[in-house]
């Protein structure tokens, strides 16, 4: 099956005289990008509009033409932004589709706009447009999350829980410290979209198709039209440059980990078997046969969210990877991949601030928690070495001893009597009790980054200054 008459001849005029033959219908499919990229229109339409208005400045159109431009552009942009614009496939992508519309309007001196332009720098200025928006709404995401974890880390400082490593009980912390975990952790993650934001923030536009132009444009006066420190230095670089994207993409694929992190805490902590949260009801599912049930489903989606994000990243580096300079077909499989992982992180971030905004810590099972598994063993071992002097090998092995007596008892390290601790090496004192509770445990943990509740408070203050 073949295009009809009328979409062959709008192919043929958007190429011009080079193809006589229609567009077959396979192909029309296949080279079409409009079903995706008409998400750029906003950034497309900024992007015409500095680039009438330099073409102007510089002499190269008139004054007016460049007005009849900049008018009908945004009757195009409030055609689309009222859902009144047809967008067409035959016409390939957002540029050539604005550009028809345009002509429409105007007539004559729409066909003037695409002086010393190409699509190659025009789709490279607009994606970039596009992946800078997505960095501040992102950015502005985390921070929002960052604020969320800081409101639990200050409200539960000295809150105690039992830390892990390798999911067993390791020694106790306090909920504000494992909550400020998770502050450091978007913290980079903030920074990372803020750095991969400055380097992206160059203008590809007047790069044309990939050798520049020989009309007297001033790239400088676009780029600084459209927000940009500067514009590109290469103009061979312009056009295949898509490391913004996977900039972006990789940057978003290590804070979805974490976010995925804390999904997976969520969705444990919030199980019958450990209790250490409850989670709201909006964030929160029932089942359809079990009346009991209060599935997270909130948190498993953003812990799938991750292989999303990850995929996308993949696949961008696979189709950038064997890309000769400059431009080719290829490049235009980058932006589903983006708009893709933009979208999915966006959601994720909004859904984990909303859940850690509304969860609520249950004090009395994480104390309970905190308390159990010898889990002030390595204060004990430490209190051996300072006390008593010995070697911590030594002090290691006088622990473990006693961490068996413990256990062969049904009993925890602070419930042995002092004859029992004794036993194991005579030179253990009644002072010994002062460090085996958890209590005691975690406000020894004085040491810059640890989990007392005097260092917690701390860093929150430090934070939410930061974010002031």
């Amino acid at each position: 099956m073949t295009s009809a008459p009328s979409d062959t001849k709008a192919s043929n005029a958007m190429w011009g005289g080079r193809f006589t033959a229609g567009v077959d219908a396979i192909m029309e499919a296949i080279n079409a990008s409009i079903g995706f990229d008409k998400r750029l229109a906003h950034q497309d339409i900024t992007g015409s509009r500095a680039h009438a208005a330099m073409l102007a400045a510089q002499g190269i159109i008139t004054d007016k033409d460049a007005e009849a431009i900049r008018e009908g552009l945004l009757t195009v942009l409030s055609e689309i932004e009222a859902g009144k614009f047809t967008f067409r496939k035959d016409l390939e992508d957002i540029h050539m589709n604005v550009e028809s519309r345009l002509k429409e309007i105007i007539g004559e001196p729409a066909g003037r706009l695409h002086t010393a332009r190409s699509r190659n720098d025009q789709v490279a200025v607009d994606f970039r447009l596009w992946v800078r928006d997505q960095c501040d709404a992102t950015i502005d995401g985390i921070e929002a999350l960052l604020r969320a974890f800081l409101a639990q880390a200050e409200a539960g400082a000295d809150w105690v829980m039992p830390g892990f490593t390798h999911l067993q009980t390791a020694q106790p912390v306090t909920w504000g410290h494992h909550m400020m975990a998770y502050v450091e952790m978007l913290a980079r993650d903030l920074s990372r979209f803020k750095d991969a934001r400055k380097r992206m923030n160059e203008c590809p536009l007047g790069a044309a198709a990939l050798a520049g132009t020989s009309f007297p444009i001033d790239r400088f006066a676009t780029a600084a039209a459209l927000g940009f420190d500067r514009p590109t230095a290469n103009s061979l670089d312009s056009v295949s440059d898509r490391d913004f994207a996977l900039e972006y993409l990789s940057a978003a694929s290590i804070c979805a980990m974490h976010l995925s992190r804390f999904a997976e805490e969520l969705v444990i902590w919030s199980s019958a078997q450990f209790r250490f949260v409850r989670l709201s009801d909006r964030w929160t599912t029932g089942s359809s046969i079990m009346p009991q049930k209060k599935n997270p489903d909130a948190a498993e989606l953003i812990r799938a969210k991750i292989g999303r994000i990850m995929g996308s990243t993949v696949a961008l580096f696979t189709i950038m990877k064997g890309l000769p300079l400059t431009y080719s077909k290829d490049m235009q499989e980058d932006k589903e991949q983006v708009f893709d992982a933009a979208d999915s992180l966006l959601l994720a971030l909004a859904a984990m601030t909303g859940m850690v905004t509304d969860m609520a810590a249950n004090r009395e099972s994480l104390e309970k928690a905190a308390a159990s598994g010898f889990s002030t063993a390595t204060d004990l071992a430490d209190w051996l070495v300072r006390s008593l002097n010995l070697p911590f090998r030594d002090a290691h092995h006088v622990t473990g001893s006693l961490v068996k007596l413990a256990e062969d008892k049904g009993v925890d390290l602070p419930d042995l009597s002092l004859e029992e601790m004794q036993s194991q090496h005579p030179g253990i004192t009644e002072d010994v009790f002062t460090v085996l509770g958890v209590e005691n445990s975690v406000r020894s943990r004085q040491s810059y980054g640890g989990t007392a509740p005097d260092q917690v408070r701390a860093q929150v203050a430090r934070w939410k200054e930061l974010l002031a």
